[in-house]
Formats: structure tokens, sequence, C-alpha cells
């Protein structure tokens, strides 16, 4: 009898432990993002401007700055970033790549570029940064902007916009 009352205790115990709620999944910094793609379909009739970076405690920032309304972009990881037109691979250093379209042209309507880097290889100098590694120009073609942007490894990431001025902007965690 007495290991009949041990099994029914450990049983109901079983049970009683099975309907918990689960425990959250603890976040970094309490970001709750994740690492597949994301896209927004809003053609721009403004143009890109500049593509500068900042750093967060969190997370590093990559802002595309454009004239004119909001753009929508698409933005995910790739095993290799390819330029505009004609595919070719971007080099990139990092772990992991994300490559970066926004839906509005580096020219004007006479071909005359908007936005002239320095350097398409390093748009921005992200030396020192917690994640990103490097920031490359892959092409303005056919009404859209992108760029390859090389982290240290895959990690969450959002993307949102902003107006005055419109802004692309991407945050990728430091961790997840």
């Amino acid at each position: 009898m007495r290991r009949f009352l041990v099994l029914l205790a450990c049983l109901a115990a079983a049970v009683g432990l099975s309907t918990l709620p689960a425990a959250a999944t603890p976040s970094y910094c309490g970001l709750a993002w994740g690492s597949l793609d994301k896209s927004s379909p809003n053609y721009s009739s403004g143009v890109v401007r500049d593509v500068r970076a900042g750093r967060h405690d969190c997370y590093d920032r990559l802002v595309i700055d454009l004239s004119g309304p909001q753009a929508g972009y698409r933005v995910g990881y790739v095993g290799t970033v390819t330029q505009d037109g004609s595919g070719a691979g971007v080099p990139l250093r990092g772990g992991a790549f994300l490559q970066v379209t926004v839906l509005a042209p580096a020219h004007d309507d006479a071909g005359a570029s908007t936005y002239l880097p320095g350097s398409r290889s390093d748009l921005v100098n992200v030396n020192g940064y917690q994640t990103f590694r490097q920031v490359a120009w892959a092409g303005s073609f056919e009404g859209q902007t992108t760029l390859g942007l090389g982290v240290r490894a895959r990690l969450p990431f959002r993307v949102f916009t902003l107006e005055g001025p419109a802004r692309v902007v991407i945050d990728v965690a430091h961790y997840w």
C-alpha cells in the first residue's frame, strides 16, 4: 500500500508540474527581436542621401537617410550579399551578412548620384563596434539601393522607418 501511495504522489506531482506556465525565454536587454527577414513594400519618390552608424548599449544601429517620403525595405541574412544589376558577390568582413535593400534610388531623375560614398567597401567607419564589422555598397538599380552589412554573427535585428527627415533604421543586437 505504501508503494502505491508513493507512486500516486509522484504522479500527482508530475501532473501538477506539467500544468505550470513555462518560464519566459530570457532576452538580451529586453529585446525580443528575431533573425528572420523583414520587409515593407513601399517604394519612395525620395532618394538616398547618406548612410551612418551609431553604437548603443544593447545594439549597433545603421541609418539610411532619405530625402522625400519614407521608403520600404527588404533586410535579411544571406550567404553572400550581391550587387544590384550584376549579381556579383560583395566581399564583407564578419561571421554573417545582412543584405539591406532600401526601396529608393541613390540618384536623381537625371541619373546624378545623390549619395557618393568615400569608399564603396567601407561606407561607414565601424571600427570598435561590438556587432558591426563592415558596411559596403552593393549598388543602386531600378529604383532601389542595396548595402551589405557584415556583422560578427547571425544576431537578432529589427528594421523600422522614421519621418522628418525620412530614414530607414536597422538595429542589430550585440547578443541573443
